[in-house]
């Protein structure tokens, strides 16, 4: 639970500095392969090639293919058919599709987690609704396989580890996430890439270092690990916990217009959802053994 509470707050960040620095000026397959790469080299010299299951070295790339490389690209692309406000609003599926996935991957049915994810996307969508404008659907499917490609990937990496065990710790074979993530963004942007916008200022460069080595590396390595550890309710709400501490960075920081009351309403939701969860679901997985 820490490693995704701590993640939280340092994707908050990551928001508001695309947002002010990056967005509409800095190509978007760019900025997504940018981050790639420069999180594999963080990785690069901890990956073990030997002793590995190939069952998860495969499944660690197609996580990372999902939720750096399918993920990133949607939610960029989706920006050009949809206001801010709108993709906020859409992304709080996404606690829906981490429930039911994990539930398929698992054969069961899990009423509480359904519902607490449920009641947490109540709280983020009051958060974030301003309105729906005209010409919406293309940018809402966009925003939905961003979502759904998310949560397959964090539920599929945590369901992945708990049944390959290994002798090797989580970051000796976390660099195949980034593999995969490199198998989608490469030919994206060889193909739809724009050099006319390449950054051209020190504070883009500087913003892209950091979401590549912070946000992109040490964030998702943290994000799936914690995956690992909770059960399937508390991942779906923690995924919804972005939104107000996003808009509270980005209104301390930044000066950005918020709605206090809404803010203050939808957390209070959110918290609600997740003592639900934390009350009456079916609490965490087995503990694996202690990494080396």
């Amino acid at each position: 639970m820490k490693n995704l509470v701590f993640v939280t707050f340092l994707w908050a960040f990551s928001f508001s500095l695309i947002d002010v620095y990056l967005a509409g000026s800095v190509d978007g397959d760019f900025a997504v392969l940018t981050r790639v790469v420069l999180a594999g080299l963080c990785f690069l010299p901890l990956t073990r090639w030997n002793g590995i299951p190939t069952q998860l070295k495969a499944g660690t790339t197609l996580v990372g293919a999902l939720m750096i490389g399918i993920t990133y690209l949607c939610l960029y692309r989706s920006f050009l058919y949809l206001s801010v406000p709108e993709v906020l609003l859409f992304t709080v599926t996404t606690p829906i599709y981490v429930s039911l996935i994990d539930d398929l991957l698992n054969k069961r049915f899990s009423p509480i987690a359904l519902l607490s994810a449920l009641i947490a996307v109540i709280g983020a969508g009051y958060i974030r609704y301003d309105g729906i404008t005209g010409d919406y659907l293309f940018g809402f499917v966009l925003i939905q396989t961003a979502n759904l490609a998310f949560a397959a990937g964090q539920v599929g990496y945590a369901n992945l580890v708990r049944r390959f065990p290994t002798n090797y710790a989580q970051h000796n074979f976390f660099g195949y996430f980034f593999l995969g993530g490199l198998l989608i963004t490469v030919p994206s942007f060889l193909i739809f890439g724009n050099t006319a916008m390449m950054p051209d200022t020190t504070i883009q460069w500087i913003v892209l270092l950091w979401l590549g080595l912070g946000a992109s590396g040490i964030g998702l390595f943290l994000w799936n690990k914690g995956a690992v550890q909770v059960d399937a309710g508390t991942l779906a709400i923690m995924n919804n916990v972005l939104i107000p501490a996003g808009i509270l960075v980005n209104l301390i920081f930044w000066n950005r217009e918020a709605d206090l009351f809404r803010l203050a309403i939808g957390g209070f939701i959110i918290l609600i959802s997740l003592g639900i969860n934390g009350y009456f679901g079916r609490g965490k997985p087995k503990k694996m053994a202690p990494e080396s």
